[in-house]
């Protein structure tokens, strides 16, 4: 509120004269005198004695002026960091996120990151739910997107996204002639699945121990694209994120009546860990676009 006040009493401190501080500021005399006058009177005392030869800083006018200097070079110091803040973005993010979200969500939000902020140096660890986790337990990620649950109790997680799933088969499949299919419909059959960790074979089981199912057996393989593989070549069923199915035209999926399978997307992150710009932005950018 005082800024423009402080900042003409120190041009008249350091000009000992009215005239010269408004030439030097480029505002009228009277706005001078208007800007002495209230700080006087929201100090409740003299600053300046004037008399038509030179003006005299009193005691108290001192006090004012070493303090000034410090308010207004603070303000200075203050608007060059936030200009910085917003446009001079630099240094490190290295983001760890599930397969499913670094393979398909991922990639949309460090685009529109890395238009924004082009000077931050971006490494992104991606791995199952469990590895994330720890990644940013161990200070190796500045954040984390999983898909699964952690049971880390130090962490904070934060859910972002909804995320549906869906049983998927080959194109073929005998399933998809039949109609008013349900879950039961689905006992004893072979589940191709993520490795131990995934937050997606974490919820597949969820959903098979939830309803009684019972599988045949279990084919485990490490990425998304490998199950898809699998599935084309007949080896099983699986259940995948529709974000890994978007543009998978060879691969059918199965409607299974009133069954609805949604989990959500979460970040995590240290609470003992100071905090990160390049962090702060990210996670400023990740909310504005999952709310799209």
């Amino acid at each position: 509120m005082y800024y423009d006040a402080l900042k003409t009493f120190v041009s008249v401190v350091e000009e000992r004269n009215f005239t010269k501080a408004a030439e030097k500021l480029r505002i009228s005399q009277p706005s001078v005198s208007l800007h002495i006058k209230n700080l006087e009177e929201e100090f409740q005392t003299t600053l300046l004695k004037r008399t038509p030869k030179m003006v005299t800083v009193t005691p108290t006018g001192e006090m004012l002026y070493e303090r000034a200097k410090q308010i207004l070079y603070l303000y200075k110091q203050a608007k060059q960091e936030i200009y910085e803040y917003h446009h001079f973005v630099q240094g490190k993010l290295t983001i760890g996120a599930s397969f499913t979200i670094g393979e398909y969500v991922l990639p949309k939000l460090l685009s529109e990151f890395h238009q924004l902020y082009p000077h931050v140096e971006i490494e992104v660890l991606i791995d199952n739910t469990a590895q994330i986790a720890e990644h940013v337990r161990l200070f190796q990620a500045d954040i984390g997107l999983i898909e699964g649950r952690v049971n880390h109790t130090e962490l904070q997680i934060s859910p972002f996204l909804e995320d549906e799933l869906s049983i998927i088969v080959k194109e073929n499949s005998l399933f998809l002639t039949q109609k008013n299919l349900s879950l039961s419909d689905l006992q004893n059959q072979t589940w191709i699945t993520r490795e131990k960790g995934s937050g997606t074979r974490e919820y597949l089981k969820h959903v098979l121990d939830s309803n009684g199912l019972k599988a045949r057996t279990f084919i485990t393989m490490s990425s998304n694209q490998a199950i898809k593989e699998a599935v084309l070549n007949g080896m099983g069923m699986s259940m995948l994120s529709t974000y890994a199915l978007k543009k998978e035209e060879r691969i059918a999926i199965l409607p299974v009546k009133e069954a609805v399978f949604k989990r959500k997307f979460s970040y995590i992150e240290s609470p003992v860990v100071e905090e990160n710009k390049n962090k702060a932005l990210f996670l400023t950018l990740l909310k504005k676009l999952t709310k799209k």
